[in-house]
C-alpha cells in the first residue's frame, strides 16, 4: 500500500478519480431529479465521436470530445423543447449516432482497438499532467456552478414551468446543465470510462436517496459517496490489479447496496414492538341486555 502512494501514476489516478467522484454525483442529482439519469450515457457516445475526431485530426481527443459532446447536449436539449420528437427518441438518436460516428472516425484515424476500449471504459494509468490539470479545472467550474445556481436549477428540475412563470431563464439554465452534463461525461472517460459514466452520476445519488430526505442533504451526501467510491475503487484496483473505471462501479453499488439493507433493517426494528414496552389493553365489551 504504501509503495502505490509513492507512485506518480497512482497519484495522477487517484486524484483524477477523486475529481470526478465529486463533480459526477453533484450533477447527477440534478438529472436524477428530472428524470434523466440515462442522458449520461447517450452524451458519453456522442463524446466518443469527439474522441474520433480528435484521433482523425492529430488533436486533443479530451478537447474535440469537450466540444463535440457539449454540441450534442445543446442539439437535444433544444430538440426536447421546440421539436416534436420526444425525449426518448432524441436519446436514442444520440446513442446510435454518437457510437456509429465514433467507432468510424477512430476506424479512419487509423486508431487501433485498444485505443477505443481506454475511451469506453477508462484508462487511468494513462492519465497524464496535462489530462489532470484538464479533469481539475473542468471539475472545479462544474461543481461551483451546480453549487452557486443550486436553487435555480432546483426550480426547473422540479417543475419547469413554474420556474418560467417565476420569470427564471429556463431556456438557459437548461443549457448550462446540457453543457455541463458533456464536460462531466468527457472528463470522466479517462476515469470510469464513456459507457459507465452514466453510472457514477448516478448511483452514489440513489444510494444517498435511502437516507436522506431533502436535496440539499441528498446532494452533500452523494458527493460523499462518489469520492469514496472513487478513491477506494483506484486502490482496490491497484491491489487487485483490475480494471479502475469498473473496479470504480462495482463499489458504489456495493456502498448503495449496504445503505439500501441497512436503512432496510433501521426501518424495520423502528416498526417492531419493543418487547418490554407496554402493550394497550383491549377495551371493555360491554354487553347489552
Amino acid at each position: 500500500m504504501t509503495d502505490l502512494f509513492a507512485s506518480d501514476i497512482f497519484l495522477r489516478a487517484l486524484a483524477g478519480a477523486v475529481v470526478i467522484g465529486l463533480a459526477a454525483p453533484t450533477l447527477g442529482t440534478y438529472l436524477v431529479q428530472r428524470r434523466l439519469a440515462l442522458i449520461g450515457d447517450g452524451i458519453g457516445h456522442v463524446a466518443l465521436t469527439g474522441v474520433g475526431v480528435g484521433l482523425l485530426f492529430d488533436q486533443s481527443p479530451v478537447l474535440t470530445a469537450v466540444v463535440v459532446a457539449a454540441l450534442g447536449a445543446v442539439g437535444v436539449e433544444l430538440v426536447r423543447e421546440r421539436g416534436r420528437t420526444s425525449g426518448d427518441l432524441a436519446l436514442a438518436l444520440l446513442f446510435y449516432g454518437g457510437i456509429a460516428g465514433g467507432v468510424l472516425l477512430v476506424n479512419l484515424s487509423g486508431g487501433t482497438g485498444t485505443n477505443l476500449l481506454q475511451f469506453l471504459f477508462g484508462s487511468l494509468s494513462t492519465t497524464s499532467s496535462d489530462d489532470l490539470a484538464v479533469i481539475a479545472v473542468l471539475g472545479a467550474v462544474v461543481v461551483a456552478a451546480m453549487l452557486a445556481l443550486r436553487p435555480a436549477l432546483f426550480a426547473i428540475c422540479h417543475d419547469e414551468e413554474y420556474a418560467r412563470v417565476s420569470g427564471l431563464p429556463v431556456r438557459a439554465l437548461n443549457v448550462l446543465l446540457a453543457v455541463t452534463t458533456a464536460v462531466t461525461v468527457t472528463i470522466a472517460m479517462r476515469t470510469v470510462g464513456l459507457l459507465l459514466v452514466s453510472a457514477l452520476m448516478v448511483v452514489p445519488v440513489a444510494a444517498a436517496q435511502q437516507v436522506t430526505r431533502g436535496f440539499r442533504s441528498t446532494m452533500h451526501a452523494a458527493m460523499a459517496i462518489g469520492v469514496l467510491a472513487a478513491g477506494a475503487g483506484v486502490v482496490v484496483a491497484a491491489e487487485a490489479d483490475t480494471a479502475p473505471g469498473a473496479t470504480i462501479v462495482m463499489v458504489a453499488i456495493a456502498v448503495f447496496l449496504g445503505i439500501t439493507v441497512a436503512a432496510a433493517l433501521r426501518r424495520a426494528t423502528r416498526r417492531r414492538p419493543r418487547a418490554d414496552s407496554p402493550q394497550p389493553e383491549p377495551p371493555e365489551v360491554v354487553l347489552q341486555r
